[in-house]
């Protein structure tokens, strides 16, 4: 791994003493382009007064008018979501925002296997026969089904579009298709983001008397962090609103949610991502979706106790159908992947459930460093396949080259889905593998720890930590920071903890710190002395809290 170092920013110093920052914070805001203070200031304190006006957003004012006009007709308004985190999420907040007009919306969720993603023909076909809607609003979905979207038009339904990937060639005709691609400076936002951007022009257009957008903010924070969107400007104010909102959620299902992942407040994106996230994929990945919107829907406390021990117990189920395939695919990956050679990674296999084929995906990019596809075949020879990405590759784009092979793709540069049928596999597989070695550098391919700031181990102390918080919320591009420490030697043996990680006595000068190195049981250490790159969190133990390091990585010093 090459580490890259900071570079000392000459506005640092005078940033520093002007916000009162620790100079390494200020050097960190620097490195990620926050020179002036205002927009440092802004950085540090975001508040919901600076969100935009809802209707810069394209289609807003069309969609806000056709809702409207539904709910004074009395229309049957349908929500058509999809199964993951931001899909229900979006329901969730939609339908309470109706429920306070007085419509009674339905809410049709997908079912991931036999139906697939998004506004397929069969899903369509389910919802009209279940819910006979007048109104169609496809929430996470919709922006490439023009045919289905047409379908829908000529039996007489309205459809609304509220859906945050990428837009093609070709977009559907609707009534509103209101999609933060479309327009310079929203790119960030997720569907439950724009679902908050809808529910604030209804806001502003009709208001509720004693409705509190704000205290919704919790949902908002679940769909936005678990959707792995940049954590950046608006997205940034409303989870770092959320996360706070978390601690004090008015929604019984939300909090039965905490309760079973044994979470307590003050929150963070770990938190939503490890913790409450997956719970609330578990029912979708490998059944239907129903609990977890249910769950956020909710207004009995003894139902969402159950209904949270469900899916904590379907999340138990997910990871041990995920180990199983993880297993299966590096079993794969041993019998012909060549890091110096191969670019990409592509496995598949019968029998891998395409509820699971996203995370494995994700875990294999983490591990090897390449774009990853994963595809899991059902007994009819029918692929459904995930990927993600590196840094350097679209794999949009790179599936757009494959697309005369695949059966449909769709997603992001960073996360794709993908269909296809068995006998292309092979295909698939040497065109996306040969994409990726056209379009990837060695260097690219080359795995890099950035680090964000020097310190010594002797300034990791609460004040620390504090300055460091003020940085959260982390995740896409806002990575949490890395901190490193120089000619760091230890201060006893490592100790191995549960047979998978190592706690170790850093010292440096006279003093011992200790650190936590996960996943690392099995790695040779190299010789003395280390440079040290770590992340500094917050924990809890016996009612005391202590700043604690966890080790990213360690070497030789330079």
């Amino acid at each position: 791994m090459r580490w890259v170092l900071p570079e000392v920013s000459p506005h640092a110093e005078g940033l520093a003493r002007e916000l009162g920052l620790a100079p390494f914070v200020a050097g960190i805001l620097c490195g990620r382009g926050l020179h002036e203070a205002e927009a440092a200031r802004a950085f540090l304190d975001p508040r919901l007064a600076s969100l935009s006006d809802p209707f810069l957003l394209p289609d807003m004012e069309a969609a806000v008018v056709r809702v409207l006009a539904a709910i004074d007709r009395a229309d049957r308004i349908v929500l058509y979501g999809d199964y993951d985190v931001d899909g229900v999420t979006s329901a969730a907040l939609l339908t309470r925002v109706l429920r306070a007009y007085g419509a009674q919306p339905a809410q049709f969720l997908p079912q991931r296997v036999e139906e697939g993603y998004g506004l397929s023909a069969d899903g369509v076909s389910r919802c009209l026969a279940t819910h006979a809607p007048q109104l169609l609003i496809a929430v996470d979905c919709g922006t490439s089904s023009c045919a289905e979207i047409a379908d829908l038009c000529g039996r007489g339904v309205d459809v609304v579009v509220l859906d945050h990937h990428e837009c093609t060639a070709a977009l559907p005709t609707c009534v509103a298709l209101v999609n933060p691609k479309r327009a310079a400076g929203f790119h960030y936002l997720c569907s439950v983001g724009l679902v908050f951007k809808l529910a604030h022009a209804l806001l502003k257009r009709r208001p509720i008397a004693g409705f509190d957008l704000r205290a919704h903010l919790d949902l908002v924070a679940l769909g936005t962090v678990a959707d792995l969107v940049p954590l950046v400007e608006e997205n940034r104010t409303l989870v770092k609103r959320g996360l706070v909102q978390l601690g004090t959620s008015r929604f019984v299902g939300v909090r039965a949610l905490i309760e079973a992942a044994a979470l307590r407040p003050p929150f963070t994106c770990v938190d939503v991502g490890f913790g409450l996230g997956p719970r609330l994929n578990a029912a979708g990945r490998l059944g239907t979706a129903q609990d977890a919107l249910e769950l956020l829907l909710t207004d009995d406390p003894s139902r969402a106790r159950t209904l949270a021990v469900s899916l904590d117990q379907q999340n138990r189920e997910r990871r041990a159908v995920e180990d199983a395939v993880f297993a299966e695919a590096e079993a794969q990956l041993a019998g012909w992947f060549d890091a110096e050679r191969d670019a990409a990674i592509v496995v598949g296999a019968a029998g891998w459930h395409p509820g699971v084929v996203g995370i494995v995906a994700s875990r294999l990019q983490r591990r090897y460093h390449r774009p990853t596809v994963v595809i899991g075949f059902d007994e009819n020879g029918v692929g459904k396949g995930s990927g993600r990405s590196i840094a350097g590759l679209s794999l949009v784009a790179a599936l757009g080259e494959c697309g005369h092979l695949l059966d449909k793709f769709g997603g992001h540069e960073m996360a794709a889905g993908l269909s296809l049928a068995h006998a292309r596999f092979v295909e698939v597989r040497d065109a996306f593998r040969a994409c990726a070695r056209a379009r990837l550098s060695d260097e690219q391919l080359r795995p890099r720890l950035h680090v964000d700031a020097e310190v010594a181990l002797d300034a990791v102390d609460f004040a620390l930590l504090e300055h460091y918080a003020a940085l959260a919320p982390f995740g896409m591009s806002n990575p949490e920071p890395t901190l490193f420490a120089r000619g760091v030697t230890l201060g006893g043996e490592p100790r191995m903890l549960k047979e998978k990680h190592l706690s170790l006595m850093l010292r440096q000068g006279r003093r011992d710190h200790r650190a936590i190195y996960f996943n690392a049981a099995s790695e040779t250490l190299p010789r003395l002395p280390w440079d040290v790159a770590f992340t500094v969190e917050r924990n809890e133990y016996g009612g005391c809290v202590t700043p604690q390091m966890r080790v990213r990585a360690i070497r030789h010093a330079e």
